[in-house]
This record gives structure tokens, sequence and C-alpha cells, in this order.
């Protein structure tokens, strides 16, 4: 538990460290409260998916694989995007899209499941485990672009604004915000004392995630980065 806390505050402390950037950046012209709310929200989220830290008694079967923590982190999401500030629409949470923006999306899609595909065609397939392939194709997706791409990437955009076009899609700080935050749950860790830090996970699942965010932008749904997030953990287990 104590390493648990350590990255959690690793975590917080280099995200907000990211938003005080941006703060500067945008001169100051942020909605305080939207900022704070975000970042208690994180705090929350790993509680939840940790299943406090290893306190909250539930267990679905017997697995490896986090099922109970992301179940919990996929409600907490669902229940944030219900509040009447959030909304499950203008958090993305729709599976209405956006038809102005929906062919580019479709065609970095496209590209994006091309290049999937073609990755796992060169790596060597582990062997089939059905629990984990399940696993795959059902919980990061939903749990993370519900997360990162829909709740938490709607309150750094109050708190910053999204004042930049990006190829059709109305983005902000917090397109950059939530990438940080993302590229840091799977690039920091604590062990032995000391904090680990892997940056070529940081700039892959960094940079997937800001092309997760315009997709999400340029739909107005986290549909398609769902669908793209559990494909392309699941291609590599069953190609």
């Amino acid at each position: 538990m104590p390493d648990a806390i350590m990255v959690l505050a690793g975590w917080l402390g280099l995200t907000a460290a990211a938003a005080l950037v941006c703060v500067v950046a945008c001169k100051g012209r942020v909605k305080w409260g939207w900022l704070l709310s975000a970042l208690a929200l994180m705090a929350i989220y790993d509680a939840l998916l940790t299943r406090g830290y290893g306190h909250i008694p539930i267990s679905f079967w017997p697995s490896s694989w986090n099922w109970e923590g992301k179940n919990l982190a996929v409600l907490l999401s669902l229940i944030v995007a219900s509040l009447p500030m959030i909304g499950w629409k203008k958090a993305g949470l729709t599976l209405k899209q956006d038809r102005k923006g929906l062919t580019g999306a479709l065609i970095l899609s496209g590209a994006l499941v091309a290049l999937f595909l073609g990755l796992a065609l060169y790596f060597p397939t582990p062997p089939l485990d059905v629990d984990e392939l399940a696993f795959q194709m059902t919980m990061p997706g939903l749990d993370e672009e519900l997360f990162y791409r829909g709740v938490l990437l709607l309150m750094f955009n109050e708190a910053f604004g999204r004042p930049v076009r990006l190829l059709g899609a109305q983005m902000g700080w917090g397109a950059l915000v939530t990438s940080v935050a993302f590229g840091l749950t799977h690039a920091l860790g604590y062990d032995d004392g000391g904090f680990t830090f892997e940056p070529l996970l940081m700039a892959t699942t960094g940079g997937a995630a800001l092309l997760l965010v315009w997709l999400r932008e340029k739909t107005g749904s986290v549909l398609l980065p769902v669908l793209l997030h559990n494909f392309g953990n699941a291609i590599f287990l069953v190609v």
C-alpha cells in the first residue's frame, strides 16, 4: 500500500505540474474550481481502481486481471457523467457521432487499425488466455476512455477552455494534461524506495492519448476511442 500511495502522489503531482504549466501558458485565465475538482477526481479514481488499495473486499471470480477495480472505475465515470453540471453527452458518453467530423475520424481510425494489425503480425503472439482476452477486449477501453477522454477531459476543458481548432477538432490544454496523466499512469512506478519511469511507455501511451482525444473531440463521442483502445489491446493476443 505505501508504494501505491507514492505512485498516486507522483501521478497527481506531475499531472498538477503539467496543469500549472498550462495555467501559465493561458496567462492565468483558468477556472480553478474545475481544475481542482479534476485533480480530486483523479485521486478518487485511483482509489477505486485499486479497490481501495486492497481494502475493498470485492471479487468477481478467480482472475489475475483487475476486473473489480475496472468496474468500480467505470461506475465512477458513469456517476460523474450523470451530474447536472457534467452530463453524459457533454462528456462524450454517447453513441451519437458528429457527422461533420466522422469522415476524418474514420480515416484516422482505419490508419490506427492497420498500424495495430501490422505490429501484431510483426511481434510474436503469446499463448492465448481466455480470461486475458476477455479483459483486454472490454475493460481497458471502457474504463480509461470513459475516464480520461470522457469526464476528466471535460473537467480540464472547463478549466482551460478549447481555444484551438486542430484539423476540425476543437481542442485545448485539457487534451495535453489528460494525455500526460494517461502516459504517466503507464510509465510511472515506485519500487524499492524510489520512483521508476519508462520514457518509451510515456511517449507511446501519451502520444496515443492525444490521438484518442482528437477522435473524441472530432466526433463528440468516446465510442471510437473505446473500440480502438480495446482493439489495440486485444489484437496482439489473437494474431
